[in-house]
């Protein structure tokens, strides 16, 4: 008999979560109500149900809180307070970025420059959530907050964004469905349109925070040309076609980036990998015999055979390869882009590359790979 595979459970996004504290704020405000839980919408007319963790008169007004729960698909911000302060004011709705809450500090998303980073979704699920409860002719004042929030931000992208201070208000629909390599994927998204912004047609593509370090600090590539991909070669490249860029240098260490040399546009080891074998069958091409060809085979790691192919002047393989990467990834966004690949040792150095990963390089302003 099958077992019954487990449901994931959705959660809330930190929009629909400051949308319901904001409601719990302003009922309490205006009406004198203790709910403990509220209904908020998403854009397509969703109810969403929200508990109220906390709510109480201020001073200046009242306080919700609501606990973030990220559902079967936990980030950063599962479990963290989301906290609505509401004050009367005058007039109409004011949304205000608290304590944890990030502010823009460059062009090319969502939130112009200056603002606190509250995404347009979540801010209109506020103002509708608030608006229910708010008398004809009064206004409110929200300040959103999230204790701990600049701490935790300091563990997502939004530094590489732009955005200090602290963490988002995000979300689309108000529901986080359990998919966290698509959540992930999405929010890499925003750094290519970041490098648009800035003007830049070329950019470089690199597995991790390493490859991202090593680029800037070791090699003086702009920083907002500079894109993360993760495992994910062949979504970033597509998301680089619909963006506008022309050029990509793919950057990274060589065990990654030989994965692509093989055709491999997602490369996590549990989804794909042939490394070994790869290296193994074009250092046989360039005459490497059958001993070191075992070797690599039967290596821990890819790493560990550079000295043997030093040994074997076969070192021009990582040049062979990087070309070869180059040339799939051009063929799998149909000739769309022209791509460069530099592959790197686990300590930043430049063990192979193409012209092209030179002419792009030069285009980014680097003067150190040839």
């Amino acid at each position: 008999m099958s077992k019954k595979k487990k449901e994931l459970r959705s959660g809330i996004t930190t929009g629909a979560s400051a949308a319901a504290a904001a409601k719990a704020a302003t009922a309490l405000l205006f009406e004198e109500q203790f709910p403990a839980v509220v209904t908020v919408f998403n854009p397509a007319g969703q109810a969403i149900a929200v508990p109220v963790a906390r709510l109480e008169k201020t001073a200046a007004g009242t306080r919700a809180v609501v606990i973030k729960d990220g559902g079967d698909d936990p980030d950063v911000t599962h479990g963290m307070e989301i906290v609505v302060n509401a004050r009367p004011a005058g007039e109409g709705i004011d949304i205000r970025g608290g304590t944890g809450v990030g502010r823009m500090t460059r062009p090319g998303l969502q939130v112009p420059v200056g603002e606190a980073a509250i995404n347009p979704v979540p801010r209109r699920m506020i103002m509708a959530a608030a608006a229910a409860h708010l008398p004809a002719d009064r206004g409110v004042t929200l300040t959103v907050s999230i204790p701990g929030g600049e701490e935790a931000a300091r563990r997502t992208l939004n530094p590489r964004l732009g955005i200090t201070g602290g963490l988002s208000i995000l979300g689309t629909t108000g529901i986080v469905r359990p998919m966290s390599e698509e959540a992930f994927k999405d929010s890499l998204v925003p750094l290519v349109r970041l490098a648009v912004a800035h003007g830049h047609r070329q950019v470089l593509l690199t597995p991790g925070r390493l490859g991202e370090r090593m680029a800037v600090e070791g090699y003086g590539f702009p920083a907002e040309a500079v894109v993360e991909m993760s495992n994910f070669v062949g979504f970033m490249l597509d998301t680089c076609v619909e963006q506008g860029i022309k050029e990509v240098l793919l950057w990274g260490h060589h065990g990654k980036l030989i994965k692509v040399a093989a055709g491999i546009f997602h490369t996590h080891s549990r989804l794909a990998d042939g490394r070994r074998e790869t290296l193994a069958s074009h250092a046989a091409l360039l005459g490497a015999g059958p001993d070191l060809v075992a070797c690599i085979l039967e290596a821990n790691t890819v790493e560990s055979v550079i000295e043997e192919l030093k040994q074997h002047q076969l070192m021009d393989v990582f040049k062979h390869l990087a070309g070869r990467a180059s040339r799939r990834a051009e063929e799998y966004v149909r000739g769309r882009l022209k791509v460069g690949t530099v592959m790197l040792s686990m300590d930043g150095r430049v063990l192979g590359l193409d012209e092209t990963a030179l002419m792009i390089g030069r285009e980014l302003g680097c003067r150190q790979l040839a």
